[in-house]
């Protein structure tokens, strides 16, 4: 029954927290800087998020043109940079992976 106390109170803790920023705080009386800063988070996390799939084929970092992740990658960045529409960069990454998957698997 600890065990669960434990977790119940580091849970507790950690959304407290978290909301407290949300909700106790005023964000008209951060800094500009601050605030111009924020702006860039999340782009920052999605980036955390998609750049081992990217660059870590199975487990192990691949950085080689033999990583059809990384080569697909590198086209829906291409993609997104000409066609300036996230579900067109999207929908090309993910024809090109699928394209690149089937054809590492069947002449690779």
């Amino acid at each position: 029954m600890s065990v669960w106390i434990a977790i119940a109170g580091v849970s507790f803790s950690t959304f407290f927290l978290r909301a407290s920023f949300m909700l106790f705080a005023d964000p008209h009386r951060f800094p500009h800087w601050f605030r111009h800063a924020l702006k860039f988070v999340p782009a920052a996390v999605l980036a955390a998020i998609v750049a081992p799939g990217l660059l870590m084929a199975g487990g192990t970092p691949d950085l080689s043109l033999a990583n059809p992740r990384l080569v697909a990658g590198l086209i829906a960045m291409v993609a997104t940079f000409y066609l300036r529409n996230t579900f067109a960069a999207v929908a090309t990454g993910m024809a090109a992976l699928w394209a690149l998957q089937w054809a590492f698997g069947h002449f690779g």
